[in-house]
């Protein structure tokens, strides 16, 4: 009996080790401000592309969340900014009054036909605007700063 109730004392302070070091770990792999509702609540958000000749440019553009993830559908004009950004696959995201210097553009094909049904369902424009060419749809990815370190 003695034995069975340190065995469950000992399978539970591993249990609870694991737990505490899994949220420990995601915690440091989030971005302050970084929140779904924040895309989901914003009409539109803003990024910035940097190109060689023409400089920062920033593009307004629809987005939606799909699983708790922030998508955007680019068109011919983004997609292009996007494909000449010379600080790619990275660009410089505002929404809200958030900001947010370095985002990663991830192209998702695979998302095209939920991102275009999400973007239907949240704006009434999207009538006329889902017939004209869309050749991306990216999900953005925050880039995690780096841990703090501390000094001694």
């Amino acid at each position: 009996m003695k034995i069975f109730r340190i065995a469950s004392l000992a399978v539970l302070a591993c249990v609870l080790s694991i737990a505490i070091a899994g949220a420990a770990r995601a915690e440091q792999n989030t971005v302050p401000g970084w929140d779904p509702a924040l895309f989901r609540d914003a009409s539109t958000i803003k990024i910035m592309t940097t190109e060689p000749d023409i400089g920062e440019h920033w593009s307004n553009l629809w987005v939606v969340v799909i699983d708790g993830q922030p998508y955007v559908r680019l068109g011919d004009r983004a997609y292009g900014r996007i494909r000449r950004n010379s600080t790619s696959p990275y660009v410089k995201l505002k929404v809200a009054d958030k900001e947010f210097d370095k985002v990663k553009v991830e192209e998702m094909p695979d998302m095209k036909e939920q991102v275009a049904a999400a973007m239907a369902q949240k704006y009434w424009m999207d009538i006329l605007i889902r017939h004209e060419s869309h050749p991306m749809v990216a999900r953005l990815i925050p880039e995690v700063p780096p841990p703090a370190t501390s000094s001694n």
